[in-house]
């Protein structure tokens, strides 16, 4: 079977950005180097793109997690066409599609199913889509985003300007044009590219299925860190409609954070959360599921797997019965003083459901450990 056409435009620009990227920058570093005023720069820079695509791009546009102010809109947009990964109408409909038919060859514009270098960049190089680039018939509501059409029109003029525009000013300010160009230019838009791409490709394959098997997504606390709570990717394909990757507090996850910090000012709002009994029972069947599979070829296979799915059927009682009587109390909350529901009958039944669950959860934890 002949291969599509390659994209030569493509092609180009990640190829002469890498070589500068991987060549001149370092020449200059050695020959020249780089001041703390630019690396700190290329630094703001970079995060501006990254956060631009990951809260704009991402979790505003592509899945409606939350609702933005038009300032902060422009603002992404503009951050979006320096990170250069083409306009927010382009991207949000290739993930919708994405998310829609993940993993399945014919129809995911980056399926990792396709390996490695096709989901990370190889899918960009040729015309492998080319009858439904421009379809964006999943795209209908942000057609009615002005800020969004704004930026699909002028898309290619933003882009120039952004990406020579603001390398040029802070170099002329700062007194040194080349390095400006090089770092806070080739290199800052290739860090960008790749660590976006390794959310298509590395976040496929290297890291854990917490949430759900039924796809490649994979959770990865070290791509997090690289992608601004990106790497959390198993809870986002199942919960996509959550402003948040990494919902435990400890987990790296910016993006959420500014979500949320943009909240406070009046920026951001109807953040949309995920329900958590739906996320910990999703938890809970991927820890049965894989102690099951580990009991498969044990000499007390039967009895084992008898109470462990009994253990298990037990605690997603308490569960359930833990998060509705947690509901009734928000509901009492919001129809009386706090001080009434907290000397509640319902609040003492509340902490003795919350004190059964975390007692069933240690059986379960304990039974789970032994097995392995």
């Amino acid at each position: 079977m002949k291969k599509p056409s390659i994209i030569w435009l493509n092609v180009l620009v990640f190829l002469i950005t890498f070589l500068f990227a991987a060549i001149a920058v370092p020449y200059r570093a050695y020959t020249h180097g780089f001041d703390a005023t630019e690396i700190t720069a290329a630094i703001i820079c970079f995060i501006y793109c990254g956060m631009s695509i990951t809260a704009g791009y991402h979790r505003l546009w592509s899945h409606k997690t939350y609702q933005a102010h038009w300032s902060l809109r422009v603002i992404f947009a503009l951050g979006g066409a320096f990170a250069l990964q083409n306009s927010i109408l382009h991207w949000c409909s290739d993930h919708r599609v994405h998310h829609k038919h993940v993993d399945n060859n014919d129809v995911d514009p980056y399926s990792a199913k396709m390996g490695f270098w096709y989901s990370h960049i190889g899918w960009m190089l040729r015309h492998y889509q080319a009858s439904s680039c421009t379809d964006y018939t999943n795209a209908r509501d942000l057609q009615k985003d002005p800020v969004v059409m704004w930026q699909h029109k002028y898309y290619l003029l933003l882009t120039l300007t952004m990406n020579f525009g603001i390398p040029l000013l802070f170099g002329v300010i700062h007194g040194d044009i080349i390095s400006s160009l090089l770092l806070l230019g080739f290199c800052r838009l290739v860090l960008s590219h790749h660590t976006t791409f390794f959310i298509n490709s590395l976040a496929h394959i290297w890291g854990k299925q917490t949430y759900t098997d039924k796809n490649t997504a994979r959770d990865n606390g070290i791509l997090a860190f690289l992608t601004f709570g990106e790497g959390y990717h198993n809870f986002h394909h199942i919960f996509e409609n959550d402003y948040r990757n990494g919902i435990r507090w400890w987990q790296f996850d910016p993006t959420k954070w500014l979500i949320k910090s943009c909240e406070f000012l009046k920026l951001t709002s109807k953040l949309r959360i995920s329900p958590e009994d739906k996320v910990e029972k999703a938890r809970l069947s991927m820890v049965l599921q894989r102690s099951q599979q580990k009991l498969k070829f044990h000499p007390e296979a039967e009895q084992l797997l008898a109470r462990l799915q009994q253990e298990y059927d037990t605690l997603i009682i308490k569960v359930n019965e833990f998060y509705d009587a947690r509901k009734q109390l928000l509901a009492s909350k919001r129809d009386k003083l706090i001080a009434e529901v907290e000397n509640s009958e319902l609040m003492a039944q509340y902490k003795d459901l919350k004190q059964r669950l975390a007692d069933q959860q240690r059986s379960w934890q304990l039974l789970v450990e032994n097995l392995a």
